[in-house]
Protein backbone atom coordinates (compact mmCIF):
# COMPACT_ATOMS: atom_id res chain seq x y z
CA UNK A 1 0.00 0.00 0.00
CA UNK A 2 1.29 3.43 -0.94
CA UNK A 3 1.75 6.27 1.56
CA UNK A 4 1.65 9.83 0.23
CA UNK A 5 2.71 12.80 2.36
CA UNK A 6 1.72 16.12 0.80
CA UNK A 7 1.71 19.90 1.47
CA UNK A 8 5.12 19.82 3.14
CA UNK A 9 8.22 21.98 2.98
CA UNK A 10 10.46 19.26 1.57
CA UNK A 11 14.07 19.88 2.63
CA UNK A 12 16.30 17.46 0.77
CA UNK A 13 19.37 17.50 -1.44
CA UNK A 14 20.46 20.92 -0.21
CA UNK A 15 17.28 22.69 -1.32
CA UNK A 16 13.83 23.47 0.06
CA UNK A 17 10.63 22.93 -1.94
CA UNK A 18 7.75 24.86 -0.34
CA UNK A 19 4.74 22.71 -1.30
CA UNK A 20 5.91 19.20 -2.09
CA UNK A 21 4.86 15.59 -1.73
CA UNK A 22 6.58 12.23 -1.41
CA UNK A 23 5.17 8.76 -2.02
CA UNK A 24 6.38 5.50 -0.43
CA UNK A 25 5.67 1.89 -1.31
CA UNK A 26 7.33 -1.41 -0.46
CA UNK A 27 9.81 0.36 1.79
CA UNK A 28 11.11 2.73 -0.87
CA UNK A 29 10.40 6.16 -2.28
CA UNK A 30 8.44 5.76 -5.50
CA UNK A 31 7.71 9.37 -6.40
CA UNK A 32 8.01 13.03 -5.46
CA UNK A 33 6.45 16.18 -6.83
CA UNK A 34 5.01 19.57 -6.11
CA UNK A 35 1.62 21.13 -5.34
CA UNK A 36 -1.41 18.96 -6.10
CA UNK A 37 0.23 16.56 -8.55
CA UNK A 38 0.04 13.87 -5.85
CA UNK A 39 -3.69 13.58 -6.51
CA UNK A 40 -3.09 12.09 -9.94
CA UNK A 41 -0.53 9.75 -8.37
CA UNK A 42 -2.89 8.45 -5.67
CA UNK A 43 -4.98 5.28 -5.89
CA UNK A 44 -7.87 3.89 -3.83
CA UNK A 45 -6.65 2.46 -0.56
CA UNK A 46 -3.54 4.64 -0.33
CA UNK A 47 -2.64 6.30 2.98
CA UNK A 48 -2.82 10.06 2.40
CA UNK A 49 -1.15 12.32 4.98
CA UNK A 50 -1.61 16.08 4.98
CA UNK A 51 1.63 17.41 6.46
CA UNK A 52 -0.02 20.63 7.63
CA UNK A 53 -2.78 18.74 9.42
CA UNK A 54 -0.16 16.69 11.30
CA UNK A 55 2.57 19.27 11.91
CA UNK A 56 0.95 22.66 11.36
CA UNK A 57 1.70 25.50 8.99
CA UNK A 58 5.24 25.37 7.69
CA UNK A 59 5.47 21.61 8.26
CA UNK A 60 8.92 20.31 7.27
CA UNK A 61 9.60 16.92 5.67
CA UNK A 62 13.18 15.64 5.56
CA UNK A 63 14.97 12.36 4.97
CA UNK A 64 15.53 10.30 8.10
CA UNK A 65 18.38 11.43 10.32
CA UNK A 66 21.50 9.25 10.60
CA UNK A 67 23.69 9.33 13.72
CA UNK A 68 27.30 8.24 13.31
CA UNK A 69 28.08 8.64 17.00
CA UNK A 70 25.87 7.92 20.01
CA UNK A 71 26.22 5.84 23.17
CA UNK A 72 22.66 5.58 24.46
CA UNK A 73 19.51 7.41 25.42
CA UNK A 74 16.28 7.21 27.35
CA UNK A 75 18.24 5.88 30.41
CA UNK A 76 19.74 3.05 28.31
CA UNK A 77 23.46 2.56 27.63
CA UNK A 78 24.83 0.57 24.71
CA UNK A 79 27.20 -1.25 27.03
CA UNK A 80 24.23 -2.90 28.78
CA UNK A 81 23.36 -5.36 26.04
CA UNK A 82 20.90 -5.95 23.23
CA UNK A 83 17.71 -4.89 25.02
CA UNK A 84 19.29 -1.62 26.13
CA UNK A 85 20.52 -0.91 22.61
CA UNK A 86 17.06 -1.51 21.16
CA UNK A 87 15.44 0.70 23.81
CA UNK A 88 17.95 3.47 23.10
CA UNK A 89 17.22 3.20 19.40
CA UNK A 90 13.46 3.47 20.05
CA UNK A 91 14.08 6.66 22.00
CA UNK A 92 16.21 8.25 19.30
CA UNK A 93 13.90 7.12 16.49
CA UNK A 94 11.17 9.17 18.14
CA UNK A 95 13.46 12.19 17.67
CA UNK A 96 14.00 11.53 13.97
CA UNK A 97 17.09 9.31 14.00
CA UNK A 98 15.94 6.56 11.67
CA UNK A 99 19.33 4.82 11.38
CA UNK A 100 22.41 4.87 13.61
CA UNK A 101 25.73 3.37 14.45
CA UNK A 102 26.01 1.90 17.94
CA UNK A 103 28.97 3.61 19.60
CA UNK A 104 30.91 1.73 22.28
CA UNK A 105 33.31 3.40 24.70
CA UNK A 106 36.73 2.10 25.65
CA UNK A 107 36.64 -1.19 27.54
CA UNK A 108 38.68 -4.32 28.07
CA UNK A 109 39.41 -5.93 24.69
CA UNK A 110 37.42 -9.06 25.57
CA UNK A 111 34.42 -6.96 26.58
CA UNK A 112 34.62 -4.83 23.44
CA UNK A 113 34.78 -7.94 21.26
CA UNK A 114 31.70 -9.38 22.99
CA UNK A 115 29.79 -6.12 22.59
CA UNK A 116 30.70 -5.83 18.92
CA UNK A 117 29.34 -9.36 18.45
CA UNK A 118 26.07 -8.35 20.14
CA UNK A 119 25.70 -5.45 17.72
CA UNK A 120 26.47 -7.76 14.81
CA UNK A 121 23.54 -9.95 15.84
CA UNK A 122 21.28 -6.90 16.03
CA UNK A 123 22.27 -5.69 12.57
CA UNK A 124 20.82 -8.92 11.19
CA UNK A 125 17.44 -8.35 12.85
CA UNK A 126 17.21 -4.54 13.14
CA UNK A 127 18.02 -2.77 9.88
CA UNK A 128 17.90 0.65 11.57
CA UNK A 129 21.14 -0.38 13.32
CA UNK A 130 23.94 0.28 10.84
CA UNK A 131 26.78 -1.34 12.77
CA UNK A 132 29.29 -0.55 15.48
CA UNK A 133 31.40 2.52 16.10
CA UNK A 134 34.35 1.70 18.33
CA UNK A 135 35.37 4.88 20.13
CA UNK A 136 38.52 3.45 21.63
CA UNK A 137 40.58 1.88 23.03
CA UNK A 138 43.25 3.34 20.71
CA UNK A 139 43.11 6.88 22.10
CA UNK A 140 45.60 9.43 23.42
CA UNK A 141 45.63 9.41 27.25
CA UNK A 142 46.09 13.19 27.26
CA UNK A 143 42.83 13.64 25.34
CA UNK A 144 40.93 10.73 26.84
CA UNK A 145 37.76 12.66 27.64
CA UNK A 146 35.30 10.24 29.27
CA UNK A 147 37.37 7.10 28.65
CA UNK A 148 39.04 5.03 31.36
CA UNK A 149 42.80 5.70 30.99
CA UNK A 150 43.71 2.29 32.42
CA UNK A 151 42.00 0.62 29.45
CA UNK A 152 43.60 2.63 26.64
CA UNK A 153 45.90 0.73 24.28
CA UNK A 154 48.23 1.34 21.38
CA UNK A 155 46.67 0.12 18.12
CA UNK A 156 48.55 -3.15 17.81
CA UNK A 157 47.67 -4.89 14.55
CA UNK A 158 46.47 -8.06 16.25
CA UNK A 159 44.14 -6.12 18.55
CA UNK A 160 42.72 -4.12 15.65
CA UNK A 161 42.06 -7.28 13.65
CA UNK A 162 40.48 -9.01 16.63
CA UNK A 163 37.97 -6.23 17.13
CA UNK A 164 37.17 -5.96 13.44
CA UNK A 165 36.70 -9.74 13.26
CA UNK A 166 34.45 -9.73 16.34
CA UNK A 167 31.96 -7.55 14.48
CA UNK A 168 31.77 -9.98 11.55
CA UNK A 169 31.85 -7.14 9.05
CA UNK A 170 29.58 -4.81 11.04
CA UNK A 171 32.25 -2.63 12.66
CA UNK A 172 31.66 0.39 10.46
CA UNK A 173 33.72 3.08 12.23
CA UNK A 174 36.75 3.15 14.52
CA UNK A 175 38.05 6.27 16.26
CA UNK A 176 41.77 6.32 17.05
CA UNK A 177 44.71 8.63 17.65
CA UNK A 178 47.00 8.23 14.64
CA UNK A 179 50.10 9.53 16.41
CA UNK A 180 50.20 6.48 18.69
CA UNK A 181 52.71 3.73 17.82
CA UNK A 182 51.09 1.70 15.04
CA UNK A 183 48.45 4.37 14.44
CA UNK A 184 48.95 4.95 10.73
CA UNK A 185 49.14 1.20 10.06
CA UNK A 186 45.89 0.80 12.01
CA UNK A 187 44.23 3.45 9.85
CA UNK A 188 45.24 1.47 6.77
CA UNK A 189 43.91 -1.79 8.24
CA UNK A 190 40.60 -0.24 9.25
CA UNK A 191 40.10 1.38 5.87
CA UNK A 192 41.03 -1.86 4.09
CA UNK A 193 38.35 -3.69 6.09
CA UNK A 194 35.70 -1.37 4.67
CA UNK A 195 35.16 0.48 7.95
CA UNK A 196 35.62 4.22 8.40
CA UNK A 197 38.81 5.21 10.17
CA UNK A 198 38.18 8.33 12.25
CA UNK A 199 40.75 10.59 13.86
CA UNK A 200 39.80 11.55 17.40
CA UNK A 201 40.82 11.76 21.06
CA UNK A 202 44.19 12.71 19.65
CA UNK A 203 47.25 14.88 20.20
CA UNK A 204 48.14 14.79 16.50
CA UNK A 205 49.37 17.92 14.79
CA UNK A 206 48.14 18.95 11.36
CA UNK A 207 50.87 17.03 9.51
CA UNK A 208 50.21 13.78 11.35
CA UNK A 209 46.47 14.19 10.86
CA UNK A 210 47.01 14.78 7.14
CA UNK A 211 49.15 11.63 7.01
CA UNK A 212 46.26 9.70 8.57
CA UNK A 213 43.91 11.05 5.91
CA UNK A 214 46.37 10.02 3.20
CA UNK A 215 46.43 6.54 4.80
CA UNK A 216 42.65 6.29 4.48
CA UNK A 217 41.03 8.06 7.45
CA UNK A 218 37.91 9.91 6.32
CA UNK A 219 36.32 11.33 9.48
CA UNK A 220 37.21 13.66 12.35
CA UNK A 221 35.45 12.51 15.52
CA UNK A 222 33.56 15.34 17.31
CA UNK A 223 35.70 18.06 15.76
CA UNK A 224 37.31 20.54 18.18
CA UNK A 225 36.63 18.27 21.18
CA UNK A 226 39.35 16.01 22.64
CA UNK A 227 42.06 17.29 20.28
CA UNK A 228 44.47 20.23 19.97
CA UNK A 229 42.65 23.48 19.24
CA UNK A 230 42.71 25.46 16.00
CA UNK A 231 45.67 27.69 16.90
CA UNK A 232 47.00 30.40 14.61
CA UNK A 233 50.50 28.91 14.59
CA UNK A 234 49.59 25.26 15.26
CA UNK A 235 46.52 24.56 13.14
CA UNK A 236 46.01 20.99 14.33
CA UNK A 237 43.49 18.33 13.25
CA UNK A 238 40.60 20.69 12.49
CA UNK A 239 42.61 22.63 9.93
CA UNK A 240 43.84 19.40 8.32
CA UNK A 241 40.26 18.12 8.09
CA UNK A 242 38.74 21.30 6.66
CA UNK A 243 41.52 21.44 4.05
CA UNK A 244 40.93 17.88 2.81
CA UNK A 245 37.84 17.42 0.60
CA UNK A 246 37.86 13.68 1.35
CA UNK A 247 37.18 14.24 5.05
CA UNK A 248 33.97 14.79 7.02
CA UNK A 249 33.84 16.54 10.40
CA UNK A 250 31.51 15.39 13.17
CA UNK A 251 30.00 18.23 15.21
CA UNK A 252 28.08 17.98 18.50
CA UNK A 253 25.61 20.86 18.23
CA UNK A 254 24.24 20.82 21.77
CA UNK A 255 25.25 24.28 22.96
CA UNK A 256 27.75 22.72 25.38
CA UNK A 257 30.49 21.10 23.32
CA UNK A 258 30.75 24.00 20.85
CA UNK A 259 29.96 27.68 20.84
CA UNK A 260 27.35 28.51 18.18
CA UNK A 261 29.86 30.65 16.30
CA UNK A 262 32.18 27.65 16.01
CA UNK A 263 29.33 25.62 14.54
CA UNK A 264 28.74 28.33 11.94
CA UNK A 265 32.45 28.55 11.11
CA UNK A 266 32.75 24.78 10.68
CA UNK A 267 29.87 24.65 8.21
CA UNK A 268 31.39 27.56 6.28
CA UNK A 269 34.87 26.01 6.24
CA UNK A 270 33.74 22.53 5.16
CA UNK A 271 30.52 22.90 3.14
CA UNK A 272 28.78 19.58 2.62
CA UNK A 273 31.29 17.85 4.88
CA UNK A 274 29.77 18.26 8.33
CA UNK A 275 27.87 15.44 10.06
CA UNK A 276 25.78 16.46 13.06
CA UNK A 277 26.08 13.73 15.70
CA UNK A 278 24.70 13.39 19.19
CA UNK A 279 27.44 11.61 21.17
CA UNK A 280 24.43 10.98 23.42
CA UNK A 281 24.73 8.88 26.56
CA UNK A 282 22.03 7.20 28.64
CA UNK A 283 20.76 10.46 30.17
CA UNK A 284 19.50 11.79 26.83
CA UNK A 285 15.77 12.31 27.32
CA UNK A 286 16.03 11.43 31.01
CA UNK A 287 16.24 13.25 34.32
CA UNK A 288 19.38 14.74 35.83
CA UNK A 289 21.24 12.42 38.16
CA UNK A 290 24.01 9.83 38.41
CA UNK A 291 24.71 7.64 35.37
CA UNK A 292 27.52 5.50 34.01
CA UNK A 293 29.38 5.78 30.73
CA UNK A 294 31.22 2.52 30.35
CA UNK A 295 32.97 1.99 33.69
CA UNK A 296 32.97 5.69 34.66
CA UNK A 297 30.48 7.52 36.88
CA UNK A 298 28.78 10.56 35.36
CA UNK A 299 26.72 13.31 36.96
CA UNK A 300 24.14 15.06 34.79
CA UNK A 301 23.19 18.54 35.97
CA UNK A 302 20.91 20.79 33.92
CA UNK A 303 21.25 18.33 31.06
CA UNK A 304 25.06 18.52 30.96
CA UNK A 305 26.94 15.25 31.54
CA UNK A 306 30.32 15.38 33.29
CA UNK A 307 32.56 12.77 34.87
CA UNK A 308 32.29 12.61 38.65
CA UNK A 309 36.08 12.24 38.77
CA UNK A 310 37.67 15.21 37.02
CA UNK A 311 34.62 16.90 35.55
CA UNK A 312 35.32 16.22 31.86
CA UNK A 313 32.32 16.41 29.54
CA UNK A 314 30.99 12.85 29.25
CA UNK A 315 29.00 12.70 26.04
CA UNK A 316 25.78 14.64 25.69
CA UNK A 317 22.04 14.49 26.31
CA UNK A 318 21.39 15.60 22.72
CA UNK A 319 18.91 14.34 20.16
CA UNK A 320 19.26 15.07 16.45
CA UNK A 321 16.10 17.17 16.22
CA UNK A 322 17.61 19.47 18.84
CA UNK A 323 20.90 19.49 16.91
CA UNK A 324 18.94 20.74 13.90
CA UNK A 325 17.47 23.56 15.97
CA UNK A 326 20.83 24.54 17.51
CA UNK A 327 22.60 24.55 14.15
CA UNK A 328 19.99 26.74 12.48
CA UNK A 329 19.97 29.11 15.46
CA UNK A 330 23.74 29.38 14.99
CA UNK A 331 23.15 30.70 11.48
CA UNK A 332 23.41 27.50 9.43
CA UNK A 333 20.90 27.42 6.57
CA UNK A 334 18.16 24.83 7.09
CA UNK A 335 19.00 22.81 3.94
CA UNK A 336 22.67 22.64 5.00
CA UNK A 337 21.78 21.53 8.52
CA UNK A 338 19.46 18.84 7.16
CA UNK A 339 22.20 17.63 4.80
CA UNK A 340 24.48 17.27 7.83
CA UNK A 341 21.91 14.95 9.44
CA UNK A 342 21.09 12.93 6.33
CA UNK A 343 23.06 12.84 3.08
CA UNK A 344 26.46 13.51 4.61
CA UNK A 345 26.46 10.69 7.19
CA UNK A 346 24.98 8.36 4.55
CA UNK A 347 27.89 9.23 2.26
CA UNK A 348 30.42 8.63 5.05
CA UNK A 349 29.10 5.09 5.43
CA UNK A 350 28.81 4.48 1.69
CA UNK A 351 25.04 3.99 1.97
CA UNK A 352 23.69 5.21 -1.35
CA UNK A 353 20.23 3.89 -0.41
CA UNK A 354 19.92 6.37 2.48
CA UNK A 355 20.03 10.11 3.05
CA UNK A 356 17.59 11.38 0.41
CA UNK A 357 13.90 11.21 -0.45
CA UNK A 358 14.39 10.21 -4.06
CA UNK A 359 12.91 7.31 -6.04
CA UNK A 360 14.45 3.93 -5.18
CA UNK A 361 15.96 5.18 -1.91
CA UNK A 362 14.80 3.65 1.36
CA UNK A 363 11.73 5.48 2.62
CA UNK A 364 13.11 6.98 5.82
CA UNK A 365 11.50 10.34 6.61
CA UNK A 366 10.85 12.81 9.41
CA UNK A 367 7.93 15.26 9.61
CA UNK A 368 8.57 18.25 11.86
CA UNK A 369 6.80 21.43 12.85
CA UNK A 370 8.20 24.77 11.74
CA UNK A 371 9.88 24.87 15.18
CA UNK A 372 11.58 21.49 14.58
CA UNK A 373 9.37 19.39 16.83
CA UNK A 374 9.08 15.84 15.49
CA UNK A 375 5.50 14.83 14.68
CA UNK A 376 5.96 11.67 12.58
CA UNK A 377 8.75 9.30 11.57
CA UNK A 378 8.93 6.57 8.95
CA UNK A 379 11.60 3.86 8.67
CA UNK A 380 11.53 1.90 5.46
CA UNK A 381 8.12 3.39 4.74
CA UNK A 382 6.63 2.18 8.06
CA UNK A 383 5.41 4.71 10.62
CA UNK A 384 7.12 4.35 14.01
CA UNK A 385 6.13 5.41 17.50
CA UNK A 386 7.11 9.00 18.31
CA UNK A 387 5.69 8.95 21.82
CA UNK A 388 8.66 7.13 23.39
CA UNK A 389 9.82 8.87 26.57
Amino acid sequence: MTTIIHSARLVDGGVERPNAWVAFDDGHVIGTGDADAWQAFARDGDTIIDAVAVAGNGAILTPGFIDLHGHGGGTHSHEDGAEAILASRAFHRAHGTTRALISLVTADIDDLAERAAVVADLVDSSPDILGTHLEGPFLDPGHKGAHDPSLLRHPDGDLVRRLLDAGRGTVRQVTLAPELPGGIDAVRAIAASGAVAAVGHTNADAATTAAAFDAGARLLTHAFNAMPPLHHRMPGPVAAATADPRVTLELIADGVHLDPEVIRIAFAAAPGRVALVTDAMAAAGAADGRYELGPLAVDVVDGVARLVDGGAIAGSTLTQDVALRVATQAGVALPDAVTALTATPARVLGREDLGALEPDRLADAVLLTADYEVRAVWVGGAAVDVDVD
